[in-house]
C-alpha cells in the first residue's frame, strides 16, 4: 500500500470533522489539532520525499562527475607517456629531433588541458557531494519531524476515544517538536 501524504491528510481532517460534530468541546479541539497535525504530516512527509529524491540524484551525478575526472586524468598519464617517449627520441638525435620537440610541447598543452578537465570534475563532484549530503540531513529530519507529528496524531485519536487531556496535551508537545525538527531541516 503506497503512503499517500496528502490522502492521509485529507482522511485524518475527515475523522476531525466527524468528532467535531459530536458536540463536545474537548473533541472539538482535539479534533482540529487532529487536522492541524495531519496537514503538518502532510507536508513533512512529500518534502521528505522530495529531499531524499535529490540526494539520490545528486549523489549519481557526482559519480558521473568523478567518472569524467577519472577519464581526465587518464588522459593526463596517457598524454604524459606520449611526452616522454617523444623526449627519449628528441635526446636520441637525427633528422627528426625538432620535430620531436614540437610534439613533447604539444603534449604538454594536452596534459594542462586533461589537468584542467580532471580538476573541474572533482571540484564539480565535490559540490554535488556537499549539496546531496545537505538533502539528505534535510530528509533525516524530516522524517523525525513526520514520525513524532504521526505519533501525535495517534494520541489525539487516543484523546478523543478515551476522552483524556493529557493524550491530547502530548499530541500538541509531539506536534510542536515535529515543527521544531522541520524548522531545523532547513536551519541546518
Amino acid at each position: 500500500m503506497e503512503n499517500d501524504p496528502a490522502l492521509e491528510a485529507h482522511e485524518h481532517a475527515e475523522h476531525a470533522e466527524h468528532a467535531a460534530h459530536e458536540g463536545n468541546p474537548f473533541i472539538s479541539k482535539v479534533s482540529i489539532t487532529v487536522a492541524v497535525l495531519a496537514v503538518m504530516a502532510a507536508l513533512a512527509s512529500s518534502l521528505e520525499t522530495v529531499e531524499g529524491g535529490r540526494a539520490i540524484t545528486l549523489a549519481s551525478d557526482a559519480v558521473l562527475e568523478q567518472d569524467k575526472a577519472t577519464d581526465a586524468w587518464n588522459e593526463y598519464q596517457a598524454d604524459s607517456l606520449k611526452r616522454h617517449m617523444y623526449e627519449i627520441a628528441a635526446d636520441g638525435g637525427g633528422s627528426h629531433a625538432e620535430g620531436y620537440k614540437k610534439d613533447i610541447e604539444d603534449q604538454r598543452g594536452d596534459q594542462d588541458k586533461a589537468k584542467a578537465e580532471a580538476l573541474k570534475a572533482e571540484k564539480d563532484r565535490d559540490l554535488r557531494l556537499q549539496d546531496s549530503n545537505q538533502h539528505e540531513s534535510r530528509h533525516h529530519w524530516l522524517t523525525a519531524a513526520a514520525v513524532l507529528i504521526e505519533i501525535g496524531i495517534a494520541l489525539s485519536t487516543m484523546a478523543i476515544v478515551t476522552k483524556r487531556a493529557p493524550f491530547w496535551f502530548g499530541a500538541m508537545g509531539l506536534g510542536t517538536v515535529g515543527m521544531v525538527l522541520f524548522a531545523l531541516a532547513y536551519l541546518s
